[in-house]
Formats: C-alpha cells, structure tokens, sequence
C-alpha cells in the first residue's frame, strides 16, 4: 500500500506522522486490496477558530475510492475519529463482499472443464427425469374453503385442483367465497 501524507497551512511533525501511519496500519486487516492511502491534514483558521481538518483517501482494487473527512480543534482527535470512520467504512465494504461470494470459471478450474465437456457433447440426447412435487398437492374445494374459515386472517388460498388448473379463492366481504 502506497502511504502519503500531506500538510497544507499545517507543519507536519514526526509525532503526527507516526500517529497516522499507525491508523493506516490498522487498514490492512479487512483484507482488502489497498492501492493507496492519502492523509491529508489541513490547518482550519476561519471565523477566527483554530481546528483542524483530517481527509482520508483510500484506493481499492476495482475502482472503489472511500473518502472521509473528520474537523475537529485537536489534530490527534480529528486523525482518531476518521481512522474510525475509515474502518468502520471499509468492514463494511469487506462484508459485502464476503457475502456476495462470487466463484470465475477460472477459479473452478478442473470443475468447469468437466461441465463443459459434458455440455459440448451435441449427439447425446439428454435424459429427462420426472418428479413429483407433494408441495402441490390437488385439494377439493370443500377443503380449501376449511382452511380459510379456520384462519381468521388469512384472505385468500392459491391451490391446484383435482384437474391440475391452479386456483384461487378468496372470503368476499358478504361472507361467502369467491374462486378464480
């Protein structure tokens, strides 16, 4: 990870820029891949206050930049909070990509190549298999309209019927039932 560090209207000392090399240090355990971290620190003198302002840049592999800005009247106050910030930033860039857990045919490797072997063999006929599925069981109307009295907020029931037409039936507001 390339690291810079910048001062503007600010003098940089070798205290402050330890302190911020160990915040980029605790960068490193989200395992993301940083191409760089810029810190840019700037001496705020507006309205008559004294404060200072701390910007973060952080490049990540595949053209994602996090930026975050902290002021504060304390340097070392301003670098801890968007050291927080960055982190808490990047943990949950890290998480998002743990859970969208994409696999490449390249890393399938040996895997891939057996399925796409089997997929360009054209002259074999491919083998159907049939299943039944007990989700979708047939159900008399008698039946439906039971399960619909013996639950008081349920307004409607999607089943298939002895014929294998799916139905719906539903309480009308005069108190009978409708079917679709």
């Amino acid at each position: 990870m390339n690291r810079s560090i910048v001062g503007r209207h600010f003098e940089l000392t070798e205290p402050i820029k330890e302190y911020i090399h160990g915040a980029l240090d605790g960068l490193d355990k989200y395992n993301l891949e940083i191409i760089s971290a810029t810190v840019v620190i700037s001496g705020d003198t507006k309205n008559g206050k004294k404060g200072f302002s701390v910007e973060f840049v952080v490049n990540l592999k595949g053209k994602h930049t996090v930026v975050i800005t902290q002021k504060d009247k304390d340097v070392y106050a301003a670098v801890d909070l968007a050291a927080e910030r960055i982190k808490k930033n990047l943990r949950r860039h890290s998480d998002k990509i743990k859970d969208h857990n994409h696999v490449s045919l390249k890393e399938l490797g040996s895997e891939a190549e057996a399925v796409s072997e089997q997929v360009d063999n054209a002259d074999v006929e491919p083998e159907i298999v049939p299943m039944d599925l007990d989700l979708h069981k047939p159900m008399d109307f008698d039946e439906v309209i039971e399960l619909l009295k013996a639950d008081t907020k349920q307004q409607f029931y999607v089943f298939n019927d002895n014929e294998g037409t799916m139905r719906v039936m539903y309480k009308r507001a005069d108190g009978k039932f409708g079917l679709y």
